[in-house]
């Protein structure tokens, strides 16, 4: 390393206003480095701030994840999630936390959060087309990515709004790199990778950073470093595409050099192209960071191809091609739109069953507590589970399994109103939310769910099969916004242990004085 790479280093590793991590985040950085460790002890950590320990729980009981249960507790999401994953978040959030700069910074904190964003969510889209891909720590490791410039906002900020301002006057005639290294001796790739391994973080993220402009320079022979580093690279080229003046060149780009360097096809690169902008929201709701609505990448490109093709256009052409591009932009937002509405509605379905899926199911009970709240009226929950499920799918095969399961939500759905809901809660579970119920009447219709099903002759051209269910039921009129929707489903939870415990094919409704919970 030169000397004046040296001294520039030092300045910012000295620097007083370089960001320190949280304790936690520190400790977690020592003790996941061990061979040895243990869930109960990252659990323990973590549990010691409560603020951390909440964010956490809500993205692991969010879409990010789709667990089919809910997680209420942080040793849960260790164990469910790995040690990688919950380090991932934990750097996440820490990281999207992180400092304040100068008032007089040409650095713009927001727009830089939402780029990492942008990236670290086309970097999980990018991983999940990818074999072999840990799409939770790519997340994280795209997110980081550029971390040296955030440095260098915090550490050096005058000379740093030297080189923010050529670029924006400058724009795409001057290179980032090139001009990092003139004013401040070294760029954010080497800044980012000394600061991180300062902090410990591990070496895949450390790999990422350093090398994420420029994958071929990697002189490392381990594969998930390369293929993080790789995919990094191509999320960044997608982040190009939201931000740029030419977003049509790194369009091109991505889909040139994903196809060298992953070997994608235009199938997984057009999938990725045409859900980012709907998961960035997503993202940007898990993590709590404000980010614009971003336009899909459609809309971006046939606008750049638009202005491109107005330069060597007269004046009435330039007119003519104006109004029939504004045609066909309407047309494009209008199928787009519909196929947005197609892709939500596939999001809430359950693919085998073809009901309501888990995901639904939580938004759709959170949004009838805060009704019932409101109106001061009860809300019902039934939580079923088919008899011996696992006894009948060994006997008769999975295949069966399958006729079984859609059969029984076709016969279920007839024995509830036709404003209750019913949803595919996982494996052989179901549940059912009952809007303006009581617990008799609850009970009355987990009831005829019980004997509609045992009465049901399950026939599938070749056999006759007979099926029953369990069924948990609870009934509360929520008295304020902080009724606790996962202690509700754990009640329901508990009642469908006790008919089971009490012979099956029968609903039990919740009673607190002899149901633990």
């Amino acid at each position: 390393m030169s000397k004046p790479l040296n001294e520039a280093l030092n300045t910012l590793l000295t620097s007083a206003d370089l960001p320190t991590l949280p304790v936690v985040a520190s400790r977690l950085l020592e003790l996941t480095a061990r061979e040895d460790a243990a869930f109960a002890d990252i659990a323990k950590l973590i549990a010691q701030d409560i603020a951390l320990s909440a964010k956490i729980l809500k993205v692991a009981n969010s879409s990010f994840y789709n667990f089919p249960r809910q997680i209420a507790s942080i040793n849960q999401a260790v164990s469910l999630l790995g040690i990688n994953a919950v380090r991932s978040l934990v750097l996440s959030f820490t990281f999207l936390s992180m400092g304040k700069v100068e008032e007089n910074s040409l650095f713009n904190l927001e727009r830089f959060w939402e780029h990492s964003l942008v990236g670290a969510t086309a970097a999980q889209l990018i991983a999940a087309q990818v074999a072999n891909a840990n799409t939770d720590e790519i997340f994280t490791i795209s997110l980081l990515q550029n971390i040296g410039q955030f440095i260098f906002a915090l550490t050096v900020p005058s000379r740093y709004n030297q080189i923010l301002e050529r670029l924006a006057t400058g724009g795409q005639d001057f290179n980032e790199i090139a001009l990092e290294e003139e004013f401040l001796g070294l760029p954010h790739t080497i800044s980012g990778f000394e600061v991180a391994r300062f902090w410990g973080f591990p070496p895949t993220i450390l790999a990422a950073i350093r090398y994420h402009h420029d994958p071929i320079s990697y002189p490392g022979n381990d594969p998930q470093e390369l293929l993080a580093i790789k995919v990094v690279y191509l999320a960044d080229l997608i982040t190009k595409i939201f931000s740029s003046e030419t977003p049509e060149r790194y369009h091109q780009q991505f889909h040139d050099e994903a196809e060298q360097l992953l070997g994608l096809g235009g199938l997984e690169i057009n999938t990725i192209l045409k859900t980012i902008n709907r998961e960035i929201a997503n993202a940007a709701h898990f993590f709590d960071i404000p980010v614009n609505p971003l336009r899909s990448v459609a809309e971006i490109i046939q606008e750049a191809n638009v202005r491109l093709s107005l330069l060597h256009l007269t004046y009435e052409e330039m007119n003519r091609e104006l109004i029939q591009s504004k045609k066909e932009l309407e047309n494009l937002k209008k199928q787009l739109a519909e196929r947005n509405y197609l892709l939500d509605t596939l999001a809430n379905l359950d693919g085998l069953t073809e009901i309501n899926n888990h995901r639904f199911f939580q938004n759709f009970l959170k949004a009838e507590i805060e009704r019932a709240v409101n109106n001061r009226c009860p809300i019902a929950l039934l939580l079923a589970d088919i008899d011996h499920f696992k006894q009948f799918n060994d006997t008769y095969g999975h295949q069966t399994g399958d006729f079984i399961l859609k059969e029984l939500c076709r016969i279920a759905q007839g024995a509830i109103r036709e404003y209750d809901v019913m949803a595919r809660y996982g494996g052989e579970e179901f549940v059912f939310v009952l809007p303006e119920t009581g617990s008799e009447e609850a009970r009355l219709v987990a009831q005829r769910i019980c004997r509609t099903i045992a009465d049901h002759d399950f026939f599938d051209g070749k056999k006759h099969y007979q099926v029953s269910v369990s069924i948990g039921v609870v009934s509360a009129v929520p008295s304020t916004s902080t009724f606790d929707k996962n202690q509700f489903i754990a009640m329901a939870d508990g009642a469908l242990y006790a008919a089971k415990d009490r012979g099956r094919n029968q609903a039990i409704l919740f009673n607190p004085e002899k149901m633990k919970l």
